[in-house]
């Protein structure tokens, strides 16, 4: 596996990152404010750099290398595998009969099975129910394939996510790559470091990832009152408390942001489904808790490996990232020190992480953790 990576800023040139070392066909993922991404012809910039490369778009709230983290900039990192091969499906979800499970489901199809090891998945997250969309590709696989992946971001904007194949990036695209080859070994882990505070309380009434009712009351009423001050600072203020969710047909509970609020119906829009009959309690965490999370990741996915890994890939949410504000890169550097300062590293935070529980194999959509899936050849 060679690896080469690049960054860019709206001002600045391509600066390498790693060695300028030919690669022939590769993989390149492409991470970056959605601003930037939203330059015309910014496929053909990167095309230039690599004209055989097979090229893959997403936006991020920060891009994440092993050197930094950066929210406005462009960073590519193009990997050529030696003993692998991959093959890139895609799906648009901008159109009016769209239903997740099935988007899910049938992108998963699109792929030859036989010796499929791994998908990672770049997906639109600006309006996508990825539990849904989990769910498809779970039922796709008959949760015996892992997959792990984002929700594309766009800082605290919300506004629009972009993603793509081999073209501009654009809305609505969701993007799998599909990684073959009897060498691969691939770990994963993912932690949060949230803690539960306050009573938990009763989903009365939803609908889908749309929250109306608590123990029969509004339920932006309830969530408002507990802010205080900081309700006035929505949705944005909800990053910080996002819910822990515990459903009654689930092992484990599922951690669910807050994207956005609708006053005139009194409800909270959340990253993924919030099933009725499931309790729910307010959640917080602090710079150290975020940083030891990461840190348990992984020491997590390493600990299930026998080779050393050649490639990182974090996927954290913009949740923690407004936590851990100025100190923001601590998080990457805990995990580096796991996993040796001379592994790449790429990465993005994001509106939502795609990965199973640690221990096992069917992804979820989660929020507020950290991801690490580690790749060697």
């Amino acid at each position: 596996m060679k690896i080469v990576q690049l960054t860019r800023t709206a001002s600045s040139d391509w600066k390498y990152l790693s060695a300028d070392t030919t690669l022939v066909k590769p993989l390149v993922l492409v991470f970056g404010s959605r601003l930037l991404l939203e330059q015309e012809g910014v496929f053909n910039e990167v095309k230039t750099l690599f004209p055989d490369g097979e090229i893959v778009f997403g936006s991020s709230c920060a891009d994440i290398t092993a050197n930094c983290v950066n929210e406005n900039a462009i960073t590519i990192t193009a990997i050529a595998f030696e003993k692998s091969t991959f093959q890139i499906r895609t799906s648009n979800v901008l159109h009016t009969d769209y239903d997740g499970f099935k988007t899910g489901h049938d992108l998963i199809q699109k792929f030859p099975k036989e010796n499929l090891k791994y998908v990672f998945v770049i997906s639109e997250g600006s309006f996508i129910n990825g539990s849904d969309l989990t769910k498809g590709m779970n039922y796709a696989t008959h949760d015996n394939l892992l997959i792990t992946g984002a929700l594309c971001g766009d800082s605290d904007r919300f506004e629009k996510t972009l993603s793509s194949y081999n073209e501009n990036p654009k809305p609505g695209e969701i993007v799998a790559v599909g990684l073959y080859g009897d060498s691969l070994e691939i770990s994963f882990s993912i932690y949060g470091g949230w803690t539960p505070f306050g009573p938990e309380r009763m989903v009365t009434k939803s609908e889908g990832n749309v929250l109306f009712e608590l123990d029969n009351l509004p339920a932006l009423d309830i969530y408002k009152k507990y802010l205080g001050e900081k309700s006035k600072e929505l949705p944005g203020a909800a990053l910080l408390y996002p819910l822990n969710v515990k459903c009654a047909n689930e092992k484990q509970s599922i951690v669910r942001s807050i994207l956005n609020i609708d006053e005139e119906q009194n409800a909270m829009i959340l990253a993924g489904d919030i099933p009725e009959n499931s309790k729910v309690q307010l959640m917080m965490t602090n710079v150290d808790n975020i940083a030891n999370a990461s840190e348990r990741a992984a020491q997590q996915a390493l600990g299930l490996r026998e080779k050393k890994p050649e490639l990182a890939m974090l996927v954290s949410c913009i949740g923690r990232k407004l936590v851990l504000d100025q100190r923001v890169e601590e998080e990457i550097e805990e995990v580096t020190q796991v996993i040796g300062a001379d592994i790449a590293v790429t990465g993005l935070y994001s509106y939502g992480e795609i990965a199973p529980f640690h221990g096992e194999v069917s992804c979820q959509l989660h929020n507020q953790t950290m991801t690490v899936t580690l790749l060697s050849e």
